[in-house]
């Protein structure tokens, strides 16, 4: 991309810090779960309903992501700074984290939500003879912990798409496309899935929440600006 504002920082002290906070808890989670000790299990986020949600891991799930896969924590942390660094250089850093961790808290509230309809709708429509597939499908909902950068990294590319509307994104380093193009394709990819494969582990509407509530977020700013 071919961003250069004024007062560019190539690694701006928010990004750099929750790269540093997510890469720690990464490896916090390995060596504790070596010992015992399973970390997702703690700060991962359940629903309500799960005998093993705290309120607090509405927060902590955004720091720690799947130990079994590098590349989760590798492509949210990419997403972070490329998406991320024009924007809080924009914005200046107390904006920016406020911006990230509103959309972070948004997707999860979105995720949630979503998830305590289905569990309920399981609930509603238990019969004996599908008891296995509604014991299954129970435990996930249960005791599956959420956990990553997703929805607020969701939040920082809608942000960009809304920012630098015509900035080209080299699509897998490749093919060019325009912002504005991007997110819309994304969006509509993740909102698909989140219909069509809702039984994957990957949580598709944390990402249309964090999209969503930046796009509150941003149309929200830019009203009161028009008041002063």
């Amino acid at each position: 991309m071919n961003f250069r504002p004024q007062a560019f920082s190539f690694l701006p002290p928010v990004i750099k810090n929750l790269l540093i906070i997510n890469g720690l808890a990464f490896f916090a989670a390995i060596i504790f779960g070596r010992m015992g000790m399973n970390l997702l299990g703690i700060f991962g986020l359940y629903i309500p309903q799960s005998e093993f949600f705290q309120p607090y891991q509405l927060v902590t799930h955004l720091f720690f992501h799947d130990i079994s896969n590098f590349g989760h924590i590798l492509g949210n942390m990419f997403a972070l700074w490329m998406f991320g660094t024009p924007l809080e250089n924009l914005w200046g850093s107390r904006k920016f984290f406020t911006y990230y961790f509103i959309t972070g808290l948004g997707a999860a509230l979105i995720h949630l939500g979503v998830n305590m309809f289905e569990y309920f709708s399981f609930i509603n429509s238990f019969n004996i003879s599908g008891i296995e597939s509604y014991a299954l499908s129970g435990q996930r909902l249960l005791w599956t912990p959420t956990v990553g950068a997703s929805g607020a990294v969701f939040g920082l590319l809608l942000g960009y798409g809304m920012t630098y509307p015509n900035q080209k994104i080299y699509l897998y380093f490749l093919m060019p496309i325009r912002a504005k193009y991007f997110v819309a394709f994304y969006g509509l990819f993740e909102l698909f899935n989140g219909f069509t494969n809702s039984a994957s582990n990957i949580a598709h509407f944390a990402h249309i929440g964090g999209m969503l509530f930046g796009i509150m977020l941003i149309k929200y700013w830019k009203g009161r600006q028009r008041h002063f």
